[in-house]
């Protein structure tokens, strides 16, 4: 039977078990989980929290983290301004980043959702407003939302994955994991 782990991965946290940059070592899976034989399916950036999905299967691995099996990954966005409904409809029908046009994404605004605090805090700034967005997008290039909502003029100040196809965060505080 395939193992599967799901992982809060804190603001911070590589998502990887080795730090291979030279000097300071910054925190890595291996600061949270002890399971040998399990390995990240995809990635989640330094920057970003949430979600990180690991198992034991090869084959179910690349399934998840290969774009082209489209596995849907729910992403809560904190944006700078509050986007409108053009915004909103370009995230839907695909943006245009340097690396071409991305798939559509399913894109809503939201209420700010009940998180845990991040640390460090995302920068305020006084004169400019921030908002939530869900996003749901199946691919995953390298920072892909925040590239897409930086281009439709509303840059993420915080980022989190909430699900990965059928798992979710629900229950797990950052840098806890459980067996599923």
């Amino acid at each position: 039977m395939t193992g599967i782990i799901l992982f809060n991965k804190p603001y911070g946290v590589l998502s990887q078990f080795t730090d291979e940059r030279e000097g300071a070592p910054r925190p890595t899976l291996a600061n949270f989980i002890d399971a040998p034989g399990f390995y990240p399916a995809g990635r989640l950036d330094f920057d970003s929290e949430g979600l990180l999905v690991l198992c034991d299967d090869g084959r179910l691995q690349a399934r998840i983290a290969n774009p082209r099996f489209k596995v849907a990954k729910s992403y809560l966005a904190q944006v700078e301004g509050e986007p409108d409904d053009a915004a909103l409809e370009a995230l839907r029908h695909g943006v245009r980043l340097k690396d071409g046009q991305t798939r559509p994404a399913r894109a809503e605004r939201i209420a700010d959702p009940d998180l845990w605090p991040r640390d460090p805090p995302i920068r305020v700034r006084k004169t400019i407003p921030d908002s939530w967005l869900r996003l749901t997008i199946t691919e995953g290039r390298n920072r892909q939302v925040r590239r897409m909502t930086a281009a439709v003029g509303h840059p993420t100040l915080r980022l989190v994955r909430w699900s990965v196809g059928e798992w979710s965060l629900d229950g797990l505080v950052p840098g806890q994991w459980r067996k599923r």
